[in-house]
């Protein structure tokens, strides 16, 4: 009980406000990233872009009527990526790389997401088929 009078004896009113303040600023951040994936629908379809060393390789539609398909690409002399698709999602499904970090990431199907191969420079990206307003002003001509 002494802990806790000593604690009483230094706490000043404005240490609470500023305790407040900190809690309420620490969520401000789930807010406005929450409110921004709930403004991103994906009703228009998805689309899948496999590249490798930076170059596209393939473009695959996705939507609910997707069947389940797999394909593999080899982005070099013994290596190897089993890519599989499903509806509206898509992963890697196999890999030979030391770390495994892309058939760990799993299944991915919001536009934005990506599942990335790094010893073998893979990476799958969803995006949004039709590009909102918002990405259509950031789109700059040369």
């Amino acid at each position: 009980m002494k802990i806790w009078e000593e604690l009483k004896k230094q706490w000043r009113f404005m240490d609470g406000v500023v305790i407040v303040c900190l809690v309420i600023l620490s969520f401000t951040p789930l807010i406005v990233f929450g409110m921004n994936q709930k403004n991103q629908t994906d009703d228009n379809g998805l689309i899948a872009i496999i590249k490798i060393d930076g170059k596209e390789v393939d473009r695959f539609e996705l939507n609910e009527n997707t069947k389940h398909y797999e394909k593999t690409y080899y982005p070099g002399k013994d290596k190897y990526n089993i890519v599989e698709m499903e509806g509206t999602r898509i992963r890697v499904k196999e890999d030979n790389s030391p770390d495994q970090i892309a058939v760990r990431t799993g299944w991915i199907s919001r536009a934005g997401q990506t599942s990335i191969c790094l010893p073998h420079k893979l990476v799958v990206e969803l995006v949004s088929k039709a590009p909102s307003e918002e990405d259509e002003d950031l789109i700059i001509s040369y």
